[in-house]
């Protein structure tokens, strides 16, 4: 049987919105395979992963609790990708944030200065957008006066960050009566994010998260900088001869990329941890990367996105304590959406025309 791919007279609109659909399928189906070949019931293994996680309020507040750094990096680097620019480090900026958010929380702990929340958060949340920001300033730098590439800078930061945060749990922040444990002193109830749920550990950051949803749609879609950003991806030459700056459009991106990033990373630290552990790095600023595909670079597509991703991470920690499956499988999961939707993508440019109607061609 012959198979030939076509171009099609325009894009497809409707495999634009199915293709996250299919890739998500074509996943469970060869998760399942997966299942099998490790001898586990392939219909437990599914259960686990994509609906245990949302058996019960308490696991549903942690599905949106894991989200939300998710859905924070990712709309960064939305903004990024957009705009043509290819920032890979998010990571690092997410690592930056937490350091600089988590120590400011833990500079008021130590001094014992204690100040209403009103002002704690917003002095902690507000810290982590300047170290991601400062992070991803580097890369721009660099990119901008020496023409480095930003992909291999921003990935490079990304372990500079990792034994930075190293050197500090295990250093100077290393908390004397932690019992040799690489931590830092628990901080102070006041820079604490509210809990917004009882009984469950959902706080105020994914309340931040959805506000940065709006925020970011509005800038992409509604303001002019947005707008001159997308062009600048979208058409470079075009963006030249409108007299858009691609300089001021680099650093417009990588600095509210990195902004974002930072800023997921103080909501870590002053959310759920309370407190900095090498710990804090567990790779969600590349598990951005496949949100923001998923969720087709739009801010609402990355909420839902989001929260897959989110409940494919828990359901991997469920399957490792309920199934005995390896940890690796979670990331071979990530892997697997992100190739089916990049295949299924081709599809929206491109038909496929099999067997007979090929041959009358």
């Amino acid at each position: 049987m012959l198979i030939k791919l076509e171009a099609r007279p325009q894009p497809s609109k409707w495999m634009g919105l199915a293709s996250p659909l299919i890739a998500l399928v074509l996943t469970a189906v060869l998760a399942a395979i997966l299942f099998a070949a490790l001898g586990k019931d392939p219909v437990r293994g599914l259960g686990v992963f994509f609906f245990e996680p949302l058996n019960g309020r308490r696991q549903i507040t942690e599905v949106l609790l894991k989200a939300t750094p998710l859905i924070v990096i990712a709309l960064g680097l939305a903004v990024c990708y957009r705009s043509n620019v290819w920032n890979i480090g998010a990571e690092g900026q997410y690592l930056l944030g937490a350091v600089c958010g988590g120590g400011v929380a833990l500079w008021l702990t130590t001094q014992g200065i204690v100040l209403p929340k009103i002002a704690s958060i917003p002095l902690v949340l507000l810290a982590g957008v300047a170290g991601g920001m400062l992070w991803a300033a580097i890369v721009a730098l660099l990119r901008d006066r020496f023409n480095a590439n930003e992909i291999l800078v921003s990935l490079m930061l990304v372990y500079v960050a990792q034994q930075f945060v190293n050197w500090l749990v295990f250093g100077p922040w290393k908390d004397p009566q932690g019992f040799n444990f690489p931590q830092t002193k628990t901080f102070d109830a006041s820079t604490w994010l509210p809990i917004i749920v009882e009984r469950s550990r959902l706080n105020i950051g994914f309340v931040v998260a959805l506000v940065a949803v709006v925020l970011t749609w509005l800038f992409m879609f509604r303001m002019y900088r947005g707008f001159q950003l997308q062009v600048g991806g979208l058409a470079p030459a075009a963006a030249r001869y409108a007299g858009f700056s691609s300089r001021t459009a680099l650093w417009t991106a990588l600095l509210v990329s990195g902004g974002l990033a930072g800023l997921a990373g103080a909501i870590e630290a002053a959310g759920p941890l309370r407190q900095l552990t090498p710990h804090i790095s567990t790779g969600l600023g590349f598990t951005a990367i496949i949100v923001v595909f998923v969720g087709r670079l739009h801010p609402l597509g990355i909420v839902f996105a989001g929260i897959l991703l989110s409940m494919m991470l828990i359901g991997g920690e469920l399957g490792q304590s309920r199934l005995g499956l390896p940890n690796a499988l979670t990331g071979v999961f990530q892997g697997l959406l992100l190739v089916l939707l990049l295949a299924c993508d081709t599809l929206i440019h491109y038909r496929l025309r099999i067997g007979s109607a090929l041959a009358k061609a």
